[in-house]
């Protein structure tokens, strides 16, 4: 039993690997700039379009240099638009647009710049940085489920961190649907890529099998 938990985990990675961050260009580091950048991603999952056209908008979110908030404040909507564009984001980009600059302005006036600050609000608390980062407009639950999933192996304190939806995989595939027993699954203790393969099967569950 152990054997075949162990190869349905290997084969979840294999198959349904990288992680969001990893896919969008985003190295996840306890720093301002690359906690703006992971905070970004959500903002541009939360829509209702495909995670495939929101992570390459991410991409070109960041190679039109919106990297801090900084930068996304001072970038014109025009160049936030093209850059949405150039990913395919279209249904959204002008919603999309003004959440990114009202998300950067946010980060500034309430954190300094700098995310870390939102972890020490949250008191390394997973339900309070939750309610924290749908504060910020257009992340609601599912784009704070993002964040931490994809955090979880820079902010430890948050981890195991696998959602529902995640979870509801793990069952289907008879793996352990309670988070700490899952963790132990994950090579290395790291859980973001375990967590986000399992949500890409929600997603097409061709690979998962």
């Amino acid at each position: 039993m152990a054997e075949a938990t162990g190869s349905t985990v290997d084969a979840l990675l294999a198959n349904a690997s990288p992680t969001y961050a990893q896919e969008a260009g985003i190295t996840v580091k306890d720093k301002p700039a690359a906690l703006f950048q992971l905070l970004e991603m959500p903002l541009l999952l939360s829509a209702r379009i495909s995670s495939d056209i929101a992570v390459a908008a991410t991409k070109e979110i960041l190679a039109a240099g919106l990297r801090t908030p900084e930068r996304a404040r001072k970038a014109s909507r025009k160049s936030v638009i093209d850059a949405l564009g150039r990913g395919h984001y279209v249904r959204y980009d002008e919603s999309t647009a003004t959440r990114l600059h009202e998300a950067a302005e946010l980060v500034q006036q309430k954190y300094q710049g700098d995310l870390r600050k939102l972890a020490e609000r949250s008191d390394s608390n997973v339900e309070q940085a939750t309610e924290l980062l749908t504060e910020f407009k257009g992340i609601g639950g599912v784009g704070a489920a993002i964040f931490l999933r994809e955090v979880q192996d820079t902010w430890t304190w948050v981890r195991p961190y696998f959602d529902e939806r995640a979870l509801e995989v793990a069952r289907e595939l008879r793996l352990p649907d309670d988070p700490k027993k899952l963790a132990k699954l994950a090579p290395g203790g790291a859980c973001a890529p375990l967590a986000a393969a399992l949500v890409r099967v929600s997603l097409d569950k061709a690979l998962g099998y």
